[in-house]
């Protein structure tokens, strides 16, 4: 029999433990080891089955165990010590800001834009497939440890690479995997009036093309991802 429908049960974050979420969505946990040990501490299955990815895994951990870890001082200590770190790091003045003259202090000082088709920055969000990714992903890392004024511009595949594995013949299959922005560590873009950015280009011919807009947030560096997969497109 095939299923008619999937239902997903997820577990909902006590109080204390809501600045988990911040964490996982500022992927700066890539390249921090403390914070990627801090999610697998929670619950050392849930953080492999989920591909280790922080913010996937959030809504899988069983809701005893969040209760659990609510109550727990030491992990309640070390998740406001890691959360803290990442706000200095955050609001600090860095190596640009420290050497280039005007730019500490003044909001008002450069802005590079960064163009790729693809971003390496961790295979929880899989928007890349080799070599140019992950050096336009080293770039944005790099970028935000150092303070330069960065802004990414990519693209949000609906599917991705494939994974590959071999048949007993020795044949090489593919699966692809969806891309739900509702399972990657991406937030809508927000109007002023509370609904997701969407802008539209004109290709040749006339034929208009919506593109709605999602940010991950590596680091200090906002990465913008187009998404054209909206209604209205065809």
């Amino acid at each position: 029999m095939k299923p008619i429908s999937t239902i997903t049960v997820a577990s909902e974050l006590p109080d204390a433990l809501a600045p988990l979420r911040d964490l996982a969505l500022n992927l700066r946990w890539s390249w921090r080891r403390q914070t990627v040990d801090l999610f697998r501490s929670l619950d050392p299955q849930v953080f492999v089955d989920s591909g280790e990815n922080p913010f996937a895994m959030l809504p899988m951990v069983p809701a005893g165990r969040l209760a659990e870890a609510a109550r727990d001082e030491s992990f309640l200590a070390r998740m406001r010590s890691e959360v803290g770190d990442l706000r200095t790091y955050l609001d600090s003045g860095r190596w640009f800001q420290r050497t280039v003259p005007g730019e500490q202090g003044t909001g008002q000082g450069s802005s590079i834009a960064y163009f790729s088709m693809e971003f390496g920055i961790t295979p929880t969000l899989p928007i890349y497939s080799g070599g140019l990714g992950i050096l336009a992903g080293d770039h944005l890392k790099s970028a935000s440890d150092l303070g330069v004024p960065l802004t990414a511009i990519g693209l949000l595949y609906q599917w991705g690479y494939f994974s590959q594995s071999l048949d007993r013949s020795g044949w090489q299959q593919e699966e692809y995997r969806l891309n739900d922005p509702a399972d990657l560590p991406v937030e809508p873009v927000l109007e002023q009036d509370g609904t997701q950015l969407t802008v539209r280009v004109t290709l040749p011919g006339g034929r208009d093309v919506a593109i709605a807009v999602w940010k991950a947030q590596v680091g200090r560096v906002a990465l913008l991802l187009l998404d054209t997969n909206v209604e209205g497109n065809d």
